[in-house]
């Protein structure tokens, strides 16, 4: 795997998928997927095969309870500045405002509006 990115895809577990769905599309400024019936109530982030970055879905089940004890995912953003003013708006909480991370930029983490803990990513 050399020279790869290892992470080639995500679920994240939530309890509530439209209250999830509605937060991600209000911070990120983005428009999420319902997947077909058949597979599950589930949502995918947006998708493209050329980026260099993975993609990923919000997934409901009734087994999986989301926890802030969960890996973190990073969001890549431009500066994380802008997610982070929307995080509070959409019934999320910041409990790491932007950090530098020296040569690799800078972090954010946030609760979403489902107990995750998930972090935002810049170079700037």
């Amino acid at each position: 795997m050399a020279n790869v990115n290892p992470v080639g895809y995500f679920d994240l577990n939530v309890a509530d998928l439209d209250r999830a769905k509605k937060f991600y599309e209000i911070v990120f400024h983005l428009k999420l997927t319902d997947a077909p019936a058949e597979w599950g109530k589930q949502s995918f982030f947006p998708f493209s095969p050329e980026s260099q970055y993975i993609s990923g879905a919000l997934v409901e089940k009734a087994d999986y309870t989301p926890s802030g004890n969960n890996t973190i995912i990073y969001f890549e953003t431009e500066d994380n500045t802008a997610e982070e003013q929307r995080i509070e708006k959409a019934g999320g909480k910041v409990v790491q405002p932007k950090m530098n991370i020296g040569e690799f930029g800078f972090v954010s983490i946030f609760i979403d509006t489902e107990g995750n803990t998930v972090g935002l990513h810049s170079t700037k």
